[in-house]
């Protein structure tokens, strides 16, 4: 049974763009009809969609799922790619939680200091007192 666009967002739960979107970028490959230009949609194109979903539930980009179905419809197992790929991104998540992790350990001290301190004026050698009395170790720190 052929879908049009919104039957196809309705039945995926997606919105009538995102499927718009990923036929223009290859993701889904819609067949046109000749008389009315409108595009269809088959039960193929409804698993690649749900497909779709659950690797970006995972974190897989739009262009990793492209690498994927491309290795997928030229009869490669794309999987050894896949673990590559999530491997990757755990290493990554991990550094930038830490990173994260220490941000909010800085922005928390310098509110703790910053709610004894009193407000102070611009003089033209100062913009911002409360800036201004972080210890200058943020040269080492990787947010500067």
């Amino acid at each position: 049974m052929p879908y049009q666009v919104s039957e196809l967002a309705s039945k995926c739960n997606v919105s009538k763009d995102t499927v718009r979107y990923y036929a223009k970028i290859g993701l889904l490959r819609p067949q046109r009809d000749s008389n009315n230009g409108y595009q269809y949609f088959t039960e193929q194109d409804v698993k690649y969609l749900e497909f779709i979903k659950r690797a970006k539930y995972l974190g897989y980009t739009l262009k990793d799922i492209k690498h994927i179905f491309d290795e997928s419809r030229k009869g490669s197992s794309p999987c050894p790619m896949v673990r590559d790929l999530i491997q990757q991104r755990i290493l990554s998540n991990k550094k930038q939680l830490n990173q994260l992790v220490a941000l909010q350990h800085h922005m928390e001290e310098a509110l703790t200091k910053w709610q004894k301190m009193p407000d102070g004026t611009p003089d033209g050698n100062s913009i911002c007192k409360l800036i201004e009395s972080i210890d200058s170790q943020v040269e080492n720190d990787p947010h500067s």
